[in-house]
């Protein structure tokens, strides 16, 4: 093996809460892997939340941190019982802090089986100005 190859097991982590909080839903809550890359004028995010879709995914942005959760039903078919699983379902919940440097206005989000794509644009730089005076 070479010494720059990854171990690349995945395993699903649990969001870890705080004392006193209370979860309006009784599944577990997962946290996404999540690659970001950087291109000349965006942050591009790549979240794999299996299970969700354009309908149960929610993105919010408040001040400078953007939070991705994903809402994930468990789908048993009719007369069925769950005898073995290998993959447990749950829910999904993310927070990244934004930089002043994100276009906040201008993120676009785009949900496409079960793999959800961010771009958040690079803001323009203050350009430099030069004030003109007046004679008074």
């Amino acid at each position: 093996m070479k010494d720059n190859d990854k171990n690349l097991d995945v395993v699903k982590q649990e969001v870890i809460t705080e004392d006193g909080i209370e979860r309006t839903r009784s599944q577990r809550v997962y946290i996404p892997r999540t690659g970001i890359y950087e291109v000349e004028d965006a942050i591009l995010l790549v979240a794999n939340l299996p299970g969700v879709d354009k309908s149960s995914v929610d993105i919010t942005l408040e001040k400078n941190l953007l939070t991705i959760k994903g809402y994930v039903e468990e789908d048993v078919p009719e007369g069925y019982s769950l005898a073995y699983a290998e993959y447990e379902i749950g829910d999904y919940e993310r927070s990244f802090t934004l930089s002043d440097e994100i276009d906040r206005e201008h993120i676009e989000a785009e949900v496409k089986d079960g793999v959800l794509r961010l771009r958040l644009p690079k803001a323009e730089p203050a350009m430099a100005k030069k004030i003109a005076v007046k004679a008074g």
